[in-house]
């Protein structure tokens, strides 16, 4: 698969001022200024990728400083391996999360996948570098009523922590779709010391990456009560380190790709 790369990028000066004036903007109630909305953004990225550095710094300052009034930013860089035969492999890129970004190709009906992509909630998409759109699908996303969801730890060994997950009733699905629970484990502080292809030379961080994915099962939008009531659980890798590894529940709708809830939960060190 040959790389799709769109040159965008803004300054670090114009990502902050973006993202400190959306705190000003689309004023809510007090009651839903109390509540907090979480919302799942996703970034395809790659290390061998020269557009995506400034991507990946936009989504790591969304993540550090949480600007949106009561929105939670999930953030979870996914770094696609389409690149890694440009001179540099990309050490958390998976093939899993080509897949999953292809997924989103068909559904938005885009011509083929490129780096660096955004998506927020699985109901917007573009360049992940835009921070001005970037600011606008966080604050809509936001402004949607947010599925109650439960993610609790239960007893397990370092190398494989159970939880607990409830899902509650369900919004009104899309026509024909199915909801599906998912359960990824991320993890935060990962960089690199580039030494070959396009980001040659360059020291590289990264907001929250993808470590594994796993479905849990399928909510019932017909309940009238929870959707959706069982246990879960992930394997960790021995390299991958606890302290920064954070689990990630989203409900996602497996046609229309639409994200209705989310929650997260920071592993015990």
């Amino acid at each position: 698969m040959k790389p799709a790369v769109i040159p965008i990028g803004l300054s670090a000066l114009m990502v902050a001022g973006l993202i400190a004036r959306s705190s000003t903007q689309s004023p809510k109630s007090e009651a839903a200024a109390q509540a907090t909305a979480p919302v799942v953004v996703e970034l395809f990225t790659s290390e061998g990728c020269s557009s995506c550095p400034p991507a990946d710094a936009l989504l790591a300052k969304m993540e550090a400083t949480q600007p949106f009034k009561g929105v939670q930013v999930i953030a979870i860089e996914e770094h696609v391996d389409y690149w890694n035969q440009q001179g540099w492999v990309d050490p958390y890129s998976s093939i899993e999360w080509t897949a999953r970004q292809q997924v989103y190709t068909d559904a938005f009906r885009q011509q083929g996948p490129f780096t660096p992509q955004m998506v927020v909630n699985g109901r917007s998409q573009f360049v992940g570098s835009r921070a001005d759109e970037a600011v606008k699908a966080v604050q809509a996303s936001g402004e949607i009523p947010a599925l109650p969801i439960t993610l609790a730890a239960t007893v397990g060994n370092a190398n494989e922590p159970h939880f607990t997950v409830t899902v509650g009733k369900l919004p009104q699905p899309s026509a024909g779709d199915s909801p599906e629970v998912w359960l990824a484990i991320t993890e935060s502080g990962l960089s690199s010391q580039v030494s070959r292809g396009e980001n040659a030379g360059r020291n590289l961080s990264h907001a929250s990456v993808l470590r594994s994915l796993r479905r849990v099962g399928n909510a019932d939008a017909r309940a009238d009560g929870n959707a959706f009531q069982g246990d879960a659980s992930a394997k960790l890798k021995s390299n991958w380190k606890r302290e920064n590894l954070t689990a990630v529940l989203f409900v996602q709708e497996k046609k229309s790709r639409r994200i209705l809830g989310a929650a997260s939960l920071k592993l015990a060190g």
